[in-house]
């Protein structure tokens, strides 16, 4: 089990994109993923993440306020309105828009701590600014969704904050409990070690049954569908990282800071933005398209980040 964590951990996208893959050529494969199924699973998601945090991450937490509230603030500002603009730049059909505004309202994705480790980052910066992120995610990313989509479909603002209530704070919080009380027990630090490969699986499972519900819309619109997606994904997150390592740069962050701002405020929690698509924009089946393709490529991008990051400390090494 312990391998097959390290090997999934490892290999993300390349894992999320083989199930994509699969999923398109035999679409019945994660039909079962869906509604209450789905949500479960992003919670179990929610709950690794919460299996991770200690009280330590919250003396940081309290110990560098200013940090986190840039870093916070980077978050909910950069990323809703990089994707508001890009759905007027690339004049996008109302569904492909409320997709990749859900993606910008979310708070900061999961793999992101493994980034930042990865490229020596500050990495309790990169856990305390996810943390933040997520127990503000019910109360900011419905206003913000509201905001930016209300003129383009009915959002049911009072709905999503249940729904991302459920599936993100609660679990989070059983999983901070559990650690809390059995940290230092030895099975459990066991069971720690291969949840971050069951969040990997779930995360999968997530993007397989997006494919599986949208197979049909994203073969009768073809393969510029799916190009015009993969453009605004891509400028959405590159503009995310450049950014957020600006906003570090301007308030003169170390180093390993300016690299965790970049790829908090570049990886979004797109699993969630995939299970509200499904849950509340169902009357735009093309919504969950640019969420499923973010769930996969910012995987991609935040390894080819950090190892960007990596290459240079070697050449500073080297000369």
């Amino acid at each position: 089990m312990k391998k097959l964590a390290n090997f999934l951990t490892q290999y993300t996208s390349l894992f999320i994109i083989a199930v994509a893959v699969v999923t398109m050529i035999v679409p019945e494969l994660f039909t079962w993923v869906k509604g209450n199924t789905q949500t479960c699973i992003l919670g179990f998601i929610m709950l690794t993440m919460g299996l991770t945090l200690s009280k330590q991450d919250f003396k940081v937490l309290a110990a560098r306020p200013l940090d986190i509230l840039i870093g916070t603030l980077a978050q909910f500002t950069i990323m809703p309105l990089v994707a508001y603009f890009l759905t007027r730049i690339f004049n996008l059909d109302t569904s492909l828009a409320v997709g990749i505004i859900l993606v910008g309202c979310c708070p900061g994705g999961v793999s992101s701590n493994i980034m930042s480790y990865l490229c020596k980052g500050d990495v309790a910066f990169s856990v305390g600014m996810t943390t933040v992120s997520t127990l503000l995610a019910p109360f900011v990313t419905p206003l913000l969704v509201l905001l930016l989509a209300g003129e383009k479909v009915d959002v049911n603002a009072w709905g999503m904050f249940q729904n991302i209530l459920i599936v993100t704070l609660i679990p989070v919080a059983i999983g901070f409990i559990l650690n809390h009380n059995f940290g230092e027990n030895e099975k459990f630090k066991s069971i720690k070690e291969v949840s971050p490969s069951l969040s990997v699986i779930g995360l999968a499972l997530i993007v397989g049954g997006v494919v599986s519900t949208s197979h049909g819309p994203i073969v009768d619109k073809g393969i510029s569908l799916l190009m015009l997606t993969l453009a605004v994904v891509f400028c959405h997150n590159t503009l995310g990282y450049i950014l957020g390592y600006m906003i570090g740069k301007f308030f003169k962050f170390s180093t390993p800071k300016k690299r965790t701002i970049s790829i908090e405020v570049g990886m979004q929690n797109a699993g969630l933005a995939t299970v509200l698509a499904n849950t509340f924009f169902m009357a735009n089946p093309l919504c969950v398209v640019p969420c499923a393709i973010s769930c996969a490529y910012h995987s991609i991008s935040g390894t080819i980040l950090a190892n960007i990051f990596k290459r240079q400390d070697n050449k500073k090494k080297e000369s």
